[in-house]
């Protein structure tokens, strides 16, 4: 699959559920309204998209939310991705808030799963109930330590925010150095009602890696995972360090992924609305040749880069959809 740019695109990001257990302030608003579950695509016909994707050349398949681990059956899923590592997919892995990892950590890595990211904004239990609105921190660091005994790599994932957790990131490298995780600080996107303003939240990583730099050596690496990440391996703990800049310098230009939901909607990108329906075709019975070319034509459309931008003039989201209905 190759876009109007020259870009491959090997990289798929599959929302299972637009559902979470936690209501984080720069995701959703608290009160949220969720899909009907005649909407959403089942496990089965999630399977055979991701199937279709990997025949055309998907490598690498990451499962998202709203919060994964809380779909009903969804391990089948995972096993079924999982068998096909080795034979066209390379990687599968997934993103999670670890509130169910004390219960499949385990089965993630008997499907195949080696490592995960696991969205930790903070080590502060109060800042980390403030931020999640319902979550409690004990319930997710016994789920990242479960998934570390149960052989997975860890990066944590951590949206920087302004005036809430911008003073914690020099103990979160300490802390992750000391367990043996990687840390990705992400800067927080313009998508969706949320219930605040996100003029307030947003924070330049640029101003991060400055503040970092007074204390840690950070040096060049040219590790990647396929994401947008721009890494760093810090000398003093010798784990890495990433950062994804939407805002302040976006990575459009070398960008190899496309995101579908649970819906069976495929965005071609993250910040625009330009979208393929599949669940019409999946329902109707489609053949695979047929469905094999409905991708090829979505991937066509596939924008230069995103037009995300913080307005501070009218606090709107550049994206109406919120972030877990995308996949985060």
């Amino acid at each position: 699959m190759i876009d109007p740019f020259g870009r491959a695109i090997t990289y798929l990001r599959v929302s299972v559920t637009d559902r979470c257990d936690l209501r984080c302030v720069y995701c959703m608003a608290e009160d949220m309204t969720f899909l009907p579950k005649a909407e959403v695509l089942s496990l089965e016909e999630l399977d055979r998209l991701c199937a279709a994707f990997i025949r055309l050349g998907t490598r690498k398949i990451r499962i998202t939310g709203g919060e994964p681990l809380v779909r009903r059956g969804v391990i089948s899923l995972f096993d079924s991705l999982g068998a096909r590592i080795g034979d066209g997919l390379d990687e599968l892995t997934v993103t999670t808030n670890g509130s169910q990892l004390v219960r499949f950590a385990t089965d993630l890595r008997a499907a195949g799963v080696r490592r995960l990211n696991v969205s930790l904004d903070t080590l502060d239990p109060e800042k980390f109930a403030a931020i999640t609105r319902w979550g409690k921190i004990d319930k997710t660091l016994e789920g990242i330590f479960a998934a570390k005994a149960a052989g997975l790599a860890i990066k944590i994932n951590a949206v920087a925010m302004k005036g809430v957790n911008e003073d914690e990131f020099d103990g979160m490298i300490a802390w992750c150095g000391e367990h043996g995780f990687d840390l990705c600080l992400i800067e927080t996107m313009p998508m969706g009602d949320i219930d605040g303003d996100r003029t307030q939240q947003y924070l330049p990583l640029s101003v991060v890696r400055s503040r970092l730099r007074k204390t840690w050596t950070l040096e060049d690496t040219d590790y990647q995972t396929g994401g947008p990440a721009r890494y760093y391996t810090v000398a003093e703990t010798g784990r890495r360090v990433g950062f994804i800049t939407p805002m302040t310098h976006n990575f459009c230009e070398s960008c190899n992924r496309v995101r579908l939901t649970c819906t069976g909607t495929l965005y071609m990108c993250l910040g625009q609305d330009d979208a393929a329906d599949f669940r019409r075709p999946l329902r109707a019975g489609v053949p695979d040749d047929e469905l094999d070319a409905l991708i090829v034509a979505a991937i066509a459309r596939k924008p230069k880069g995103h037009d995300f931008v913080i307005d501070r003039r009218e606090n709107r989201p550049s994206v109406a959809r919120h972030m877990s209905l995308t996949g985060g």
